[in-house]
């Protein structure tokens, strides 16, 4: 039998659907590019299938070695390897969301102004999301490298143990410290608005020089002079439950995190009647891929189209590097 009758599918009001969304997107990309000093990037670039892989040939241990001036003896060729980054597809559903024309009508209102608060709407909930998908996966990525580097302790610094287990510029210090001589490479931090503000407590009372000063008139606690994302994203908040939260401030380097518009977002709505009502219904669907630098997504344990709690599994990415310095940043845990 066939269902009920429906208006003839059209697209949604393009330009009023595609205005909301410019305005709210203009004003929040650059939390992304330019405010994160290019440690968070997003992009638009259409990809094919569930997972962009990238290869590349790794470093040759041991390519430089002693010569023996006293042998002529033959000596084993060293060999050439390639690995691969893998970035991984994230598929979202707009709605679907529907209301009936006689609520517009009885406004003073109409479908297209439908059109433009939804444009507005699911620009904020993608910029979120986008937010929330990069630093989830960086966190991930990170807190998995235990080993190597200069401390052997790999990527992440632990203050929760220390005296002052706040955010302190100190901290900033020690977290860098892992990355040893490419601790220049760190260009923004990402944190949560509570150790930010911990942050800027913290170098009030220990009276750092020519610091406290800026706190308060210039808004720019002392982080080591790089730029600061103050977000209040799920991943950087670790609810204790009964015990003491904790919080993850990453320092990342550029391009240490990439999210890629990888398709192109479907919107249709329709009118449809055969109710006590006619109501207007929108849908909506588009996709997108997260990577962190210097990881492979596990294509086996964490699968195509993962959940957020994949996303957030350290051992869903790999490190498809030797040497902990080439990978995308350093976390910090705090209280």
């Amino acid at each position: 039998m066939a269902g009920p009758g429906t208006g003839a599918d059209f697209k949604i009001f393009e330009p009023q659907y595609y205005a909301g969304q410019y305005e709210v997107l203009s004003r929040v990309v650059g939390a992304f590019n330019a405010a994160s000093g290019g440690a968070i990037t997003l992009v638009n670039q259409s990809v094919i299938g569930n997972y962009e892989k990238e290869s590349f040939l790794k470093d040759v241990a041991n390519i430089i070695g002693r010569r023996n001036l006293a042998s002529v003896g033959t000596v084993e060729d060293l060999l050439m390897t390639m690995d691969e980054w893998v970035n991984v597809k994230l598929n979202r559903r707009i709605g679907p969301i529907a209301q009936t024309l006689d609520a517009w009508r009885k406004i003073g209102s109409n479908a297209q102004e439908m059109s433009f608060v939804l444009g507005k709407q699911v620009a904020m909930k993608k910029m979120a999301d986008y937010a929330d998908a990069a630093l989830m996966a960086a966190v991930a990525a990170i807190s998995g490298v235990t080993t190597g580097g200069p401390k052997a302790i790999g990527l992440n610094y632990d203050a929760t143990g220390q005296t002052t287990k706040t955010l302190t510029p100190a901290h900033l210090v020690q977290g860098l410290s892992l990355m040893g001589d490419r601790a220049a490479q760190v260009v923004a931090w990402a944190m949560h608005s509570k150790p930010f503000f911990d942050l800027v407590g913290n170098a009030l009372s220990e009276k750092i020089y020519g610091e406290a000063n800026v706190v308060v008139y210039g808004g720019a606690p002392g982080t080591l002079g790089r730029p600061v994302l103050v977000i209040d994203s799920p991943p950087l908040h670790n609810d204790g439950g009964s015990l003491t939260d904790t919080y993850n401030v990453l320092g990342l380097v550029a391009g240490g995190v990439m999210i890629k518009e990888s398709e192109r977002e479907e919107i249709y709505s329709r009118v449809v009647d055969g109710h006590e009502q006619l109501f207007f219904r929108v849908q909506g669907e588009y996709a997108f891929n997260v990577g962190v630098k210097g990881f492979r997504w596990n294509t086996v344990g964490g699968g195509v189209n993962p959940t957020d709690a994949a996303v957030a599994t350290a051992t869903n990415w790999v490190s498809a590097m030797l040497d902990p310095k080439d990978l995308a940043g350093v976390r910090i845990l705090v209280q």
